[in-house]
């Protein structure tokens, strides 16, 4: 397992330095049916603030095919399983994070699947695009570790530090019954849109509220 990381000085956006906090957050993730606004789930903050929602293929209608909006609903993040010949051949289903800049989709991250996801020992690959790496950072490569079905993951960094962590809180368990809710508790100085982004694409590819 991992060990937290209680640095509050390092800044580490992948989409933007303004969803990184200086302390630690604790973000409540809400999935919502697709009858319900198409699906997908809402963030909120621990003052009940929304903070993210997550568009899968109930609203927008394309499999393989998510996005990530702020609380005004305006886009944050588009995300797309890889397609074509090449994916095709593939073992590993790939999915990639874009966000528009000046017009131009530019990539943020890629998740590579594992051979088999439902499989609790498999840890899923996340990887940065170059142009997002700061001074004095050589490795921007990120896992998740355990099993998000059971609302008990983590995503590790390249030196093994939890940088988010999934779970359910005993509360929520008592009074919802149902895993439907759960937190997210994200570090110091961490993208809260990355990691929502990654959960989104944890959701979809487990057959979740993104998913059609």
């Amino acid at each position: 397992m991992g060990t937290v990381s209680r640095s509050n000085s390092i800044i580490m956006p992948i989409i933007s330095k303004m969803y990184c906090s200086t302390s630690q957050v604790v973000l409540v993730v809400r999935r919502r049916p697709l009858m319900v606004g198409g699906g997908g789930f809402v963030v909120t903050n621990c003052s009940q603030k929304v903070v993210f929602q997550v568009a899968g293929c109930g609203t927008l209608g394309r499999k393989g095919e998510l996005m990530l909006l702020d609380s005004d609903g305006d886009a944050v993040l588009l995300i797309r399983q890889q397609g074509g010949i090449v994916q095709a051949l593939s073992i590993n289903k790939k999915w990639k994070g874009y966000y528009d800049n000046d017009g131009l989709q530019k990539t943020v991250f890629s998740i590579k699947e594992p051979n088999a996801c439902f499989s609790r020992s498999n840890a899923i690959r996340i990887s940065t695009e170059p142009k997002t790496l700061h001074r004095g950072r050589k490795d921007c490569n990120f896992e998740v570790e355990g099993y998000f079905p059971d609302r008990d993951c983590r995503i590790l960094d390249s030196a093994g530090n939890i940088i988010a962590q999934v779970g359910t809180r005993e509360e929520i368990v008592r009074v919802m019954k149902s895993k439907d809710v759960y937190h997210v508790v994200v570090q110091p100085g961490v993208d809260q849109a990355f990691v929502c982004g990654v959960i989104a694409v944890l959701d979809y590819i487990y057959h979740e509220s993104t998913r059609c």
